[in-house]
């Protein structure tokens, strides 16, 4: 059971002059020729346990990793953009030392004044952060005196800032952040109000094995989109000639269709689909499921796969949502995905998106739809965890009690 049990939160925290390891996920995209942000979200998302921090008299360390640079300093991945946008959105000075261990955190800490807040540079620029080496998360220890982890996306993941420094605090906590991400999807995977729908999309059936067969043991229906629902549609029959398909999970999603029977669950697959040659086509053409022209692929559902997909959702009073329903990048194969979310949005049930590119999608759907939702996770990978049932290091080592 996903819960709040023996977790502190923030607000649990002693914090007047204290100095706070907030590790954050501020793992945002960068444009590749510019290295501009190009969605800060997850910047937002951290500002009101960063806010609520500085007004209770913290010296605010912020930690973070940005991609994959393999334990080696690279610099298109430097969280200095990243400061920069943080210093604009709470109007304070963001100090940014060199690296994240070492004299010169150590000293910009000690010099911190009001309205300062420091962000260490990228923790994995060390590789033994992704190995959760503890004489590097002591090295970290030596820049704070209490710790509040606030990055629910790098909460899947036993790294040394998320999970070997808080084991070496007593003063430890959960941000608001990972607070409304341990409730929101606790109550998905634990007592979700019925009848309760999931929308399953993205490219590979591979990447959600396990979250189906633990949605097959909570839901009464269950969409599957994108991608994905191509290799179903081919191991029921249907000839889906261009389309992606997972050749070797054809029997794996025999087997789903059958577990989806035997527990009376609803598997909603495509009636019709959208089709072109080639997914950088400016249109396409809506054909049913079992009709695909020859060297023509599937890349969005079409419009009667939409309507039913609203219908349910009509009746559904909680609905957790993961993976766009097509190629949804490209305009001409995004109507799918949007019509998901405003028929989402329009309910009254109780409605979470788990991160990813079904995050984004609901927020390119417009900022009516995106705050008409219960819950918009910023972690792709750990909410799905999360929903298959897994402990997560990062939120565990919290934990004073067993859950």
């Amino acid at each position: 059971m996903m819960s709040l049990a023996g977790i502190k939160t923030i607000k649990d925290l002693d914090l007047e002059n204290q100095r706070l390891f907030l590790r954050v996920d501020f793992n945002v995209p960068l444009d590749k020729k510019t290295g501009e942000i190009t969605d800060d979200a997850r910047i937002r998302a951290a500002l009101p346990t960063i806010e609520y921090a500085m007004e209770a008299g913290a010296r605010v360390i912020l930690a973070s990793h940005l991609g994959r640079p393999k334990g080696e300093r690279v610099p298109s991945m430097s969280l200095e953009p990243v400061g920069a946008r943080l210093a604009e959105l709470l109007n304070v000075d963001v100090l940014f030392p060199e690296d994240c261990i070492g004299d010169a955190p150590k000293k910009l800490i000690n010099e911190m004044r009001g309205k300062q807040i420091v962000l260490l540079e990228n923790v994995r620029f060390h590789a033994e952060e992704t190995q959760n080496d503890e004489a590097f998360a002591r090295q970290l220890l030596e820049l704070c005196d209490a710790y509040v982890n606030d990055a629910f996306g790098s909460s899947h993941r036993a790294h040394a800032s998320v999970h070997a420094l808080p084991r070496l605090l007593q003063n430890r906590a959960c941000g608001f952040l990972l607070q409304a991400e341990i409730e929101k999807l606790g109550k998905i995977v634990t007592n979700p109000d019925k009848p309760y729908l999931a929308v399953l999309g993205g490219a590979k059936v591979s990447d959600k094995i396990a979250v189906v067969e633990s949605l097959l043991n909570l839901v009464d229906a269950l969409v599957i989109g994108g991608a994905m629902a191509n290799t179903f549609l081919k191991a029921l029959g249907k000839d889906t000639k261009a389309s992606k398909v997972e050749e070797d999970k054809l029997a794996l999603a025999r087997t789903i269709v059958e577990k989806a029977k035997d527990k009376n669950v609803d598997l909603i697959l495509p009636e019709d689909v959208v089709v072109a040659a080639d997914i950088n086509a400016t249109q396409g053409i809506t054909v049913d499921a079992g009709a695909i022209p020859d060297g023509q692929m599937a890349l969005d559902i079409g419009p009667k796969t939409v309507a039913r997909i609203e219908a349910v959702c009509r009746s559904s009073k909680s609905i957790f949502w993961n993976g766009p329903m097509g190629m949804f990048e490209n305009p001409a194969f995004a109507s799918g995905t949007f019509a998901v979310a405003r028929a989402m949005a329009a309910t009254k049930a109780f409605t979470v998106v788990g991160g990813g590119d079904s995050a984004s999608a609901v927020r390119k759907a417009g900022d009516d739809i995106a705050s008409a939702f219960t819950h918009i996770s910023t972690g792709g990978g750990a909410s799905l965890e999360l929903v298959e049932g897994r402990k997560l290091p990062g939120i565990e080592v919290l934990r004073f009690i067993e859950a």
